[in-house]
């Protein structure tokens, strides 16, 4: 484990508990207190301390994601400070599963201290979850910085290369399910003549940014192990290795259906699944828990390859997330975004936190 230690921000919000909700955290550097990581999202309904703990559950796996060994939680929840602390009773049965998700990736960590400050001392995280509730609300919503932020800073130059963890995110080739526009989850379906071509392209604009790659990880499905594979093939000197965590979405239901038809027979459900990354479709899985399978998965590849070039291959909704959180993005960001089959997207992760998207979506190697 590494010896870095950090503070975690973090505040959230409901807009008439229960109501409109959304969460916000910040990482910072213990010393420097510069900002290392962001996270916030908006919940649907639900009530203020609901959205308090999920604002620590996302600062915790910030943290983790950063590899710290050290935290500070400084949040302005009285109950949720207190109730971590071990000195309060958790009464509420809906915070107890909240709690326990937090206690474990406390656990994570070599020391964890929790500390209550006033709201004045947790502004960012406070403006982080209510851009989440403005962004959810489809209000226009402005830049969050630093309260006491005069001007940007003097040097932009970002830190060596030499330093960062490259990831090219390919998504697979096209299935005659992408091609019907159906939602395609974990039904295992191959990759259609179209999409071999397009894997194969792909390769091509891979090999094209790096020929030095250290890995080539896949989603367990054979529309994305089948890229891979041909991805691998056209570098030659790696071979492709499995990540469950890299699997797409679970759609439930709704696998195999297209848009209208899930609109037509589940209205309700769909307007709760497009307004909140907290909401499942019937049956499956919801946008946070497949983004906190997918952060786990970067935290593992960036301590194993640094300084590394690695290629993952996965599907549309592992792509979107990670992009949105190397954007720091809201979670409008994940229905605006198209990713074409066999599209390229490249970043750079530093050791610190930093992180530069260089691209999203590269398709010229398609046409």
């Amino acid at each position: 484990m590494s010896d870095l230690r950090v503070v975690i921000e973090a505040d959230g919000g409901s807009r008439g508990n229960p109501g409109p909700a959304g969460y916000g955290a910040v990482v910072r550097d213990v010393a420097s207190g510069d900002v290392l990581l962001e996270r916030y999202g908006a919940l649907g309904t639900t009530t203020n301390n609901v959205a308090e703990y999920q604002g620590l559950i996302a600062g915790l796996q910030a943290a983790a994601d950063l590899g710290a060994a050290r935290v500070d939680v400084r949040m302005d929840s009285k109950l949720v400070i207190e109730q971590m602390s071990g000195r309060w009773q958790i009464k509420n049965p809906g915070l107890r599963p909240l709690a326990a998700e937090a206690a474990t990736l406390v656990n994570r960590f070599a020391g964890v201290t929790f500390d209550w400050i006033p709201r004045e001392r947790n502004k960012l995280a406070d403006a982080l979850a209510n851009r989440a509730m403005d962004e959810a609300a489809g209000k226009p919503v402005r830049d969050v910085i630093e309260p006491e932020e005069k001007a940007p800073p003097k040097n932009w130059a970002p830190p060596s290369l030499d330093a960062a963890t490259r990831l090219i995110l390919v998504r697979h080739g096209e299935t005659s399910l992408t091609k019907q526009g159906r939602y395609s989850g974990r039904g295992d379906v191959p990759l259609c003549d179209e999409g071999e071509a397009q894997a194969m392209a792909a390769a091509g604009r891979v090999a094209g940014i790096s020929r030095d790659v250290a890995a080539v990880v896949s989603s367990p499905l054979q529309r994305c192990t089948r890229t891979a594979e041909l991805i691998a093939s056209e570098l030659g000197n790696v071979t492709v290795t499995v990540m469950p965590e890299l699997i797409e979405c679970d759609f439930g239901d709704w696998e195999g259906l297209t848009f209208g038809e899930v609109r037509e027979r589940w209205p309700d459900e769909m307007d709760r699944w497009l307004e909140s990354t907290s909401v499942a479709p019937p049956g499956g899985e919801s946008f946070q828990a497949v983004s906190k399978r997918v952060r786990g998965a970067l935290a593992t590849l960036q301590s194993a390859y640094p300084s590394s070039v690695v290629v993952v291959v996965s599907h549309v909704s592992p792509i979107k997330l990670i992009l949105r959180d190397a954007l720091a993005a809201g979670d409008a960001f994940l229905h605006r975004l198209f990713l074409d089959a066999a599209g390229v997207s490249t970043m750079d992760m530093w050791p610190d936190g930093g992180i530069a998207v260089r691209s999203v979506n590269e398709t010229a190697h398609l046409r």
